[in-house]
């Protein structure tokens, strides 16, 4: 009988994997709703008992999978089972949740089983008294390094490094180095890489555990480490970060501060999570929602995204003033009004289309001011050969179908030039917000969509009035 039979009240199912987790490691809608009703029966034992063989990422998802109003009974329940782990690999919304109804003292010793990067992003969100709070309660040397961490910017390398880290000096042998990190027992136990420095405690080389494992006790440091590195400046921001890492194939990077002193590293774990979150935020800010997440308030949610649909308004008014301007020429000829969504709507598509490509090249640094013309260029071909196509396809359908071969015609050169037009959008609306040190995700997608409708009805309708097709 497994362990985790064995800790099942008499009468509960079984509570293998099998139970808990789905061919894709989801928890079982089932098995969230056995623990919650050990929680609601009063049953704190039984519902450790089901959640205690679980991974400490199965347990914060098994928070985020219930109601809100569910969390702090849950919480109560699994009091002995939250802890720093737990947290750490929690939703942002669904911590902060938790953390507030804990004390400082509480919080504080949760802080203190975490990497320093780990309990401040914890820390960092709370109110200024709670934090202070939180920060009296913690150990000194475990304030002093999150107290550090803290005056950094905001998603900069110093929050997300790590102080605990192995360095020795360059004159050492291997067998000095392997002896002391057996005798330390305060080191650090997770690490790749041990860094080497100089006196003054600059970083001028890298060894990877494996070639300390391989080489002979006496021969010295300097003489089978790698000299090469990349080291990450302190205020660099974590998207720099993650990109220099997946450039250079890092599993682990040195932290340096203004003088080049070595004051902390940078893990490969780390950074998945900030390239899913980047990632995330990216595709999110283009559809002008904010942050959205399911587990965020709803009146947060409603703020981050009711500004973008007032600007968006605005920018469908423009739209349709130009409409206004053309009244008599849709009056006369109705299939104009039936065929103007069409042109408009293939244009936002297409603009979409590249304005998604143009974000995600600057994002990973491919789109820079040296190929900013090949790339436009290559846009505005890209551009004509989809409006050749759809202008084709198009006109040969308005043709047949209101036995109109002008009408075809004019269609079919609107939507040729509104797909090209869409195309420069996509590519130039975010290359000016970057160039004017704004995310080029932020807002984009409401200029692109506005440029789009505004110029599909303003060349459809111009060129149906000067075509002489309305009389």
């Amino acid at each position: 009988m497994s362990d985790s039979q064995l800790q099942t009240p008499a009468g509960a199912l079984p509570n293998t994997s099998e139970d808990r987790l789905d061919e894709d490691d989801r928890l079982k809608p089932e098995f969230v709703r056995r623990v919650l009703e050990r929680v609601e029966a009063g049953d704190p034992e039984g519902a450790r008992a089901l959640v205690e063989p679980l991974h400490p990422a199965d347990i914060a998802d098994l928070f985020e999978l219930i109601d809100r109003d569910e969390r702090g009974a849950l919480a109560a329940a699994l009091q002995d089972l939250l802890d720093g782990d737990v947290f750490a690999e929690m939703n942002d919304w669904v911590r902060e949740d938790l953390i507030d109804a804990l004390e400082p003292h509480e919080v504080a010793q949760i802080a203190g089983q975490l990497e320093t990067d780990d309990a401040v992003a914890i820390i960092e969100d709370m109110e200024e008294d709670d934090q202070r709070a939180v920060l009296r309660a913690l150990d000194p040397d475990d304030r002093a390094a999150i107290e550090e961490a803290l005056t950094f910017p905001e998603e900069s390398a110093g929050r997300l490094m790590r102080r605990d880290l192995i360095a020795v000096p360059e004159h050492w042998t291997v067998g000095q180095v392997i002896d002391y990190l057996r005798a330390g027992d305060d080191l650090t136990t997770d690490f790749w890489e041990i860094y080497v420095v100089d006196p003054q405690h600059h970083p001028v080389g890298t060894c990877m555990l494996s070639w300390i494992l391989r080489a002979q006790r006496q021969v010295q440091v300097s003489h089978v480490m790698q000299r090469e590195q990349t080291l990450i400046p302190v205020d660099m921001d974590q998207e720099e970060v993650a990109l220099r890492f997946q450039k250079y194939a890092l599993i682990s990077a040195a932290v340096v501060d203004q003088s080049g002193r070595l004051v902390g590293m940078i893990t490969v774990d780390d950074i998945v999570h900030i390239i899913q979150e980047e990632a995330s935020e990216d595709v999110l800010l283009l559809s002008g929602v904010g942050e959205g997440d399911i587990n965020e308030p709803v009146f947060d949610a409603y703020k981050s995204r009711v500004r973008w649909l007032v600007a968006n308004l605005f920018t469908a008014l423009v739209a349709s003033t130009i409409i206004s301007q053309f009244e008599g020429t849709i009056g006369k000829m109705v299939a104009l009004a039936v065929l103007m969504p069409i042109v408009a709507g293939v244009g936002g598509n297409a603009g979409t289309q590249t304005l998604a490509v143009t974000v995600r090249a600057l994002a990973m640094n491919q789109l820079t001011h040296s190929n900013t013309w090949r790339a436009i260029a290559r846009e505005i071909r890209v551009a004509a050969l989809n409006g050749l196509t759809i202008a084709m396809i198009i006109g040969a359908g308005v043709s047949l179908f209101f036995g109109s071969p002008m009408l075809g015609g004019v269609i079919a050169a609107a939507m040729l030039t509104n797909i090209i037009i869409a195309g420069l959008a996509g590519v130039l609306v975010p290359l000016a917000l970057e160039r004017a040190g704004a995310d080029p995700a932020v807002a984009s997608s409401v200029f692109v969509t506005m440029v789009t409708d505004s110029m599909g009805f303003l060349v459809f309708l111009g060129l149906a009035a000067g075509s002489g097709l309305v009389d």
